[in-house]
C-alpha cells in the first residue's frame, strides 16, 4: 500500500470515549454498510481493549443481532466525528496498523519508480543506465517496467550494469535468467568475458587475467 496523501500520518486523533490515541490503519476495501469504499487510504482506530465501545459492544450486538462481534472506535481522516465499525474479534485491525516512517519510505521508493518509469523513454538517447538499473534491482517495482528496462541494456550497451546486476539478488529466477542472457549477448558483442576467478572483464580472445593473473 502506498498512501497519497502523506500528510494524514501527521493527524492525532483521540477516542472520546476512553482518551486513549486512535491508531492510523489501512481502510478496508469495502465498507460493510454499502459495499462501497470508505473515501479514505486510512482510518483511525481506537484499539484500546478497555474502551467502552469496545468492552461494552459485545453484549449489544448479541442482543441486537443474535452474533458474536463488538465495535471500535473510528475516525476518517480530517474529521473528529464519531463513527464506530463492527469487528467480530479482538484481533481485528491490528495486523494492519500503518508504521509512518515505513509508509514514508515506500512513499519515497514508489515516486523514485515512477520518475525511473518517465526516464525510459529517453535514456537510450541520453544514455542514462541509471533508470533502468533502478527498475531492474527494485523488488517492488512493476514486472512490466522491470522487464522493459532489462530488454533496455542491450540498446544501451553499457557494460557497467553488469556488476550491480551480479550482486543483487532476484527474488524472481525468470528476472535472473533474463538479465544472465542480456549480459551473454553484451559481452559478445563487446568482445568480452568475465574471469571465472575474479569476475572482472577481460577480452574474450584473453589466456591469462589481467588482473588476478589467473590462467585461464
Amino acid at each position: 500500500m502506498v498512501i497519497q496523501n502523506l500528510s494524514v500520518l501527521e493527524e492525532v486523533h483521540i477516542c472520546p470515549d476512553c482518551d486513549t490515541k486512535m491508531i492510523c490503519c489501512e481502510a478496508p476495501p469495502v465498507h460493510v454498510g454499502d459495499g462501497l469504499g470508505w473515501g479514505s487510504e486510512v482510518l483511525f482506530i481506537c484499539l484500546n481493549d478497555d474502551c467502552p465501545t469496545f468492552s461494552g459492544g459485545w453484549d449489544k450486538v448479541e442482543v441486537n443481532y443474535g452474533h458474536k462481534a463488538t465495535f471500535r472506535s473510528m475516525q476518517l481522516p480530517g474529521s473528529k466525528e464519531q463513527n464506530v465499525m463492527m469487528v467480530a474479534s479482538k484481533i481485528a485491525f491490528t495486523g494492519s496498523i500503518i508504521d509512518p516512517d515505513e509508509m514514508r519510505a515506500q512513499h519515497d521508493r514508489y515516486k523514485i519508480e515512477q520518475e525511473a518509469i518517465a526516464a525510459l523513454d529517453t535514456c537510450v538517447e541520453n544514455k542514462d543506465l541509471s533508470p533502468v538499473l533502478t527498475l531492474i534491482l527494485d523488488e517492488s517495482a512493476k514486472s512490466e517496467a522491470r522487464e522493459r528496462a532489462i530488454m533496455l541494456l542491450v540498446q544501451l550497451n553499457d557494460l557497467s550494469c553488469i556488476d550491480a546486476i551480479r550482486n543483487h539478488t532476484f527474488r524472481k529466477t525468470e528476472y535472473d535468467q533474463k538479465c544472465n542472457m542480456v549480459i551473454t549477448k553484451l559481452l559478445k558483442d563487446n568482445f568480452q568475458k568475465e574471469c571465472p576467478y575474479c569476475a572482472e572483464l577481460i577480452k574474450a580472445q584473453a589466456k591469462k587475467c589481467m588482473h588476478c593473473k589467473a590462467e585461464l
